[in-house]
């Protein structure tokens, strides 16, 4: 299959995107301290994106006549994020989260978009370049939440 490359990349995306997403849980339910509050929302509504961008990861990659990853062992073997830690403090939460984000951005400016234009794939450039878009604005208010601290 000539889109291969690109198949393997959204897997890997994929499989990113479900490490973040228990990720994300951990912080929600382990998240302790002065912004117990809001952080505990912000996890939440962050997973909640992530669950719609796994979604639409999963059935662009059936669009393209590829097959989505779909066990944890692959995930994990498959993924370039790490796990989280049960005892990260929240400003560690939040710290990890911006060095993720940024990584993501990282892979999708570098890898996945390339790929998609060698490809000539504008619905999964598209796709790509709103997912970029949802991460640097976690990445900005993650920033301006470190620059309070």
């Amino acid at each position: 299959m000539e889109n291969q490359r690109l198949i393997n990349f959204l897997n890997q995306l994929l499989s990113n995107y479900f490490i973040l997403y228990v990720k994300l849980h951990r912080y929600h339910w382990f998240v302790q301290g002065r912004h117990f509050f809001q952080l505990h929302q912000t996890f939440e509504e962050m997973y909640e994106m992530i669950a719609d961008d796994l979604d639409e990861t999963a059935e662009r990659i059936l669009a393209i006549e590829g097959k989505p990853l779909a066990t944890m062992s692959k995930y994990l073997k498959e993924g370039t994020l790490p796990e989280a830690t049960a005892d990260d403090k929240e400003n560690e939460m939040v710290t990890r989260l911006l060095e993720d984000f940024s990584q993501l951005i990282r892979e999708i400016r570098e890898e996945g978009l390339p790929l998609a234009e060698e490809n000539d794939d504008q619905p999964t450039a598209d796709l790509l370049i709103t997912y970029q878009g949802k991460l640097e604005k976690y990445c900005w208010m993650l920033r301006a939440y470190e620059a309070y601290e």
